[in-house]
């Protein structure tokens, strides 16, 4: 499928102690002799793989730097091509003219995670596999980081695999027993083969139950700071990051446009929004700023809804109640500024008995009962330890929404039983649900998808 040989930086890009060059494809080898000069004479072509071989760069006609140059022969690699990684000194302007130097002895430069994709497409790692290098490389918690690891180790996959091969199973019974009727073959009863389906329907459930867990700690939570001006949103979010990003002001209208930050809340994180105050505002600079946090609260996962527990509720903050309650996602309505000598939590108790997922009180200022708000975050999301070794987990929306749609032909296939179908058209249904199950690891997936998958990607990797 690739005719061309791959080079790219593999190291970040800046001043260190060394960095590597990766060459992949059918000439790699060949392009890095043209390039490397072993101290030992031998050239790669020589050499056997997974063997280092210490020598001479050179670029121009000359000798610019010396390092190691790693041999992985096909199909014992990464991306199960030839290839050959070269270690240089870590200098800017060096590794740059070796890559140049590759460039101008035959290879091409690779495009964002191009040795990845190459990874997947020779059958070196499913696509669960490769969308765990990408969250283990930008992993920003240590639970992303378990999670992602979980998914390049193959756990998601061998699940996917075992609901598969349970499928087929089932399938492939039913449809010999209907194209040999005369032979001699035991044919599954429509309990048995009820049962079956109803098994893996079960299977497939479990695992979209974890995709709540798994979005938040891979994906975050788009969460919105929301409220009047000057209640402490901007406190709030300060206090969450545990540093001073957002501005603080006694002064009302502060916050005019919306800050993102991200904020790490025990195993999870938040994609944190704080939003300019919703009210009645003249100010031209001022409404944009409002229509903006409409906008945010539209897109929101979580609601940290913000009140000044310090003076009684008035209409505006009661028509703000009012509209937060149809939003069909959790709410947690904060009671800030409980520091104060005035205390007017419970007169806002009485307008928040329905609707919200929780009710805390707090002063952001003093970060005085900050905890019992991450802890009540946290456990809207992951509820306990999460064995990451041998749990597979959903990590993302697309492995979720394959999933989902398998779930929904099982679900067909047990109607069309439950109606008195006969096997095998129930076993059309299994078919359908095999192929978007496969879609969840890869092997019917579509070209736009995995170029769009592998385009997030660093190049390099």
């Amino acid at each position: 499928m690739f005719t061309t040989t791959i080079a790219a930086i593999a190291t970040p890009y800046g001043r260190g102690g060394i960095s590597v060059i990766r060459i992949s494809g059918d000439d790699a080898i060949a392009i890095a002799d043209r390039i490397f000069k072993a101290k030992n004479k031998k050239t790669l072509a020589e050499t056997k793989g997974f063997t280092m071989l210490y020598g001479d760069i050179c670029a121009e006609g000359r000798v610019i730097d010396d390092g190691i140059a790693s041999l992985f022969r096909a199909p014992h690699s990464y991306t199960g091509e030839d290839t050959v990684e070269i270690s240089c000194h870590g200098g800017i302007l060096i590794t740059e003219s070796v890559l140049t130097a590759l460039l101008a002895a035959g290879a091409v430069q690779a495009g964002p995670g191009e040795f990845t994709k190459r990874a997947f497409v020779n059958g070196k790692l499913s696509l669960s596999e490769a969308e765990g290098v990408i969250n283990l490389i930008d992993a920003e918690t240590k639970d992303k980081m378990y999670l992602a690891r979980s998914h390049t180790s193959g756990v998601f996959s061998r699940e996917i695999d075992r609901i598969y091969e349970n499928l087929l199973a089932l399938v492939s019974q039913t449809y010999v027993y209907a194209d040999y009727p005369d032979e001699d073959l035991t044919d599954l009863s429509v309990t048995e083969l009820s049962d079956g389906i109803q098994k893996a329907l079960a299977d497939v459930e479990a695992l979209l139950a974890t995709y709540k867990a798994g979005h938040a700690i891979s994906d975050g939570i788009y969460t919105v700071v929301a409220g009047k001006p000057n209640t402490g949103k901007s406190s709030l979010m300060n206090a969450l990051l545990g540093r001073e990003r957002a501005i603080v002001s006694s002064y009302a209208g502060t916050t005019r446009d919306y800050l993102e930050e991200k904020a790490t809340i025990g195993k999870i994180f938040l994609k944190l929004v704080d939003t300019a105050g919703i009210h009645e505002a003249e100010d031209e600079v001022e409404k944009i700023g409002i229509s903006r946090s409409v906008s945010a609260l539209e897109k929101a996962e979580l609601v940290l809804a913000v009140f000044d527990a310090s003076v009684s509720p008035t209409e505006e903050d009661i028509a703000f109640l009012n509209k937060l309650k149809t939003l069909p996602i959790p709410k947690i309505a904060i009671l800030n500024k409980n520091d104060l000598d005035t205390d007017c939590t419970d007169q806002y108790r009485v307008y928040l008995q329905n609707g919200f997922t929780g009710v805390l009180s707090l002063s952001a200022k003093h970060k005085k009962g900050l905890d019992e708000l991450k802890n009540t975050i946290e456990s809207l999301f992951v509820s306990g330890e999460i064995d990451y070794d041998n749990n597979a987990i959903v990590a993302n929306a697309r492995q979720n929404a394959s999933l989902l749609q398998t779930a929904d032909h099982l679900k067909r296939a047990i109607s069309a039983l439950d109606s008195g179908f006969t096997q095998d058209i129930a076993g059309m249904d299994i078919e359908n649900a095999m192929a978007t199950l496969a879609e969840t690891d890869g092997r019917n997936v579509t070209t736009d998808i995995v170029d769009r998958i592998f385009h997030n990607f660093c190049v390099g990797k």
